[in-house]
């Protein structure tokens, strides 16, 4: 089986917001709009508990990076609520390219990022529509899960 699959996510999720990105330098930003709307903080300040949030930070981080780099303008990163799970997916142009794990890579190199949204992620996928192609994860918000 492969590690990432062309699939929708697995339910409807409630859009909280859709921020366009066209830098590298957009980043920080993303993560703080992410944190503020998961925990109401712009930063972690109880690593304890809001471990599941910076799950998703991360995996947004890994998922708007490469489409920055890899994918076609313009970028956008929707994040989503269903519940206690949620939804980040990533948009770009290049909808003929699929996203790839590194194979048979000098680990330095790096690469690697898929396989860490892989293991955060309670599913995740990708999809395209015409024009363009959506990289998408799912966190689970509740306390205690892994």
């Amino acid at each position: 089986m492969a590690l990432w699959q062309s699939a929708r996510p697995p339910h409807a999720f409630t859009e909280v917001w859709c921020q366009q990105l066209s830098s590298l330098g957009e980043l920080a930003g993303l993560r703080a709009r992410l944190r503020a709307s998961m925990t109401g903080r712009p930063a972690v300040l109880h690593p304890e508990r809001d471990h599941w949030s910076e799950r998703l930070v991360l995996i947004a981080d890994e998922l708007t990076s490469n489409a920055l780099r890899h994918g076609g303008a313009p970028v956008a990163a929707v994040l989503g609520r269903a519940g206690d799970e949620w939804l980040i997916a990533v948009r770009d142009s290049k909808a003929d390219v699929a996203p790839t794990p590194a194979q048979g890579r000098d680990p330095g190199l790096g690469g690697f990022g898929l396989y860490l949204v892989a293991d955060l992620s309670v599913a995740h996928g990708w999809f395209a529509d015409p024009g363009t192609k959506t990289a998408w994860a799912v966190v689970d918000g509740r306390a205690g899960t892994a």
